[in-house]
């Protein structure tokens, strides 16, 4: 059944008569009666009585008229929300990143989002990169952030940004003051890290192991947010993005000679996925807010 055969069958209703209705149409009536045929023939019913002077619609035709009514309504209003979902008026938008970068850039990023799109429905989470690459290729994420390690074919990576980490201390540390320090310094540092179920741990370990360096790891916790918090309040310090320090004024970013680790940032999308309106207009907004934070981007 086509949405023609539906305008036409309101239009004979409408009309009381296939002239008329056919002249309102600009068809030709023979075009119109074959269509109705066709129409009664697929519902197995006869629509209109044509025995009369007037063409009236039979008992069938009645209670059929009502759901014709509601289908075309419906068929027009999706019309609209094509519209509507295509200038971002509406819409929904499902996005995935690994914890660190909630806290200096996720943050100011959704914010904007918001701002300019406030009837997008966004879905934020937290994962580990290889639950984001998963949920990508299954189609249940639209857009994932995380590292530049990407494991599947199925998911293409587009830079956003480079991160380097830096010893991370509170105003009051012995350190705050320095602009950097050598590497050696770690082994000298009480420090609180992330745990092991964070790729940013997984990552300094390995560093440390491949540099002999000996850090005194003496808190773990599982949150970045517990991670500062600590530091304010004790001498500890801690490796984190530099980023993450410069949105407060009670930490200081200390950066490390040579650089204990750099990382790229990547925005991840599955290979040929249809990319919505929404999506494609967090991605634009995303770039923007890779150049606007104080580490320089890079781009591939």
């Amino acid at each position: 059944m086509l949405f023609r055969h539906i305008h036409y069958f309101l239009a004979v209703a409408e009309h009381q008569g296939f002239t008329r209705a056919a002249a309102a149409l600009h068809v030709s009536q023979p075009a119109l009666s074959q269509q109705i045929k066709q129409l009664e023939a697929l519902l197995g019913v006869q629509l209109f009585d044509r025995s009369g002077r007037n063409t009236r619609l039979t008992d069938a035709g009645e209670v059929y008229l009502r759901y014709a009514r509601n289908a075309l309504q419906a068929l027009e209003e999706g019309k609209r929300a094509i519209h509507d979902v295509e200038d971002l008026s509406r819409g929904s938008l499902r996005v995935a990143v690994t914890p660190t970068f909630t806290a200096y850039f996720i943050g100011p990023l959704v914010a904007a989002f918001y701002a300019r799109y406030p009837n997008v429905t966004l879905q934020l989470q937290e994962m580990s990169q290889d639950k984001i690459e998963e949920l990508l290729v299954n189609d249940e994420l639209d857009v994932g952030i995380a590292f530049d390690e990407v494991h599947s074919p199925d998911i293409d990576a587009q830079t956003l940004l480079t991160e380097t980490l830096a010893l991370v201390v509170a105003r009051h540390h012995p350190l705050a003051q320095q602009k950097s320090v050598e590497l050696r310094v770690l082994n000298d540092e009480q420090l609180i890290l992330l745990s092991a179920e964070f790729a940013t741990r997984e990552q300094i370990d390995r560093y440390c192991r491949q540099r002999g360096l000996r850090p005194q790891v003496v808190m773990e916790a599982n949150s970045i947010n517990a991670v500062l918090a600590l530091i304010r309040r004790t001498p500890l310090s801690t490796l984190l993005p530099a980023a993450i320090a410069m949105q407060s004024d009670d930490l200081s970013a200390v950066s490390l000679m040579p650089p204990l680790l750099e990382r790229t940032a990547v925005l991840m999308q599955r290979k040929g996925a249809w990319q919505t309106a929404a999506a494609r207009a967090f991605v634009a907004m995303a770039l923007e807010e890779a150049d606007s934070i104080a580490l320089p981007p890079k781009r591939r």
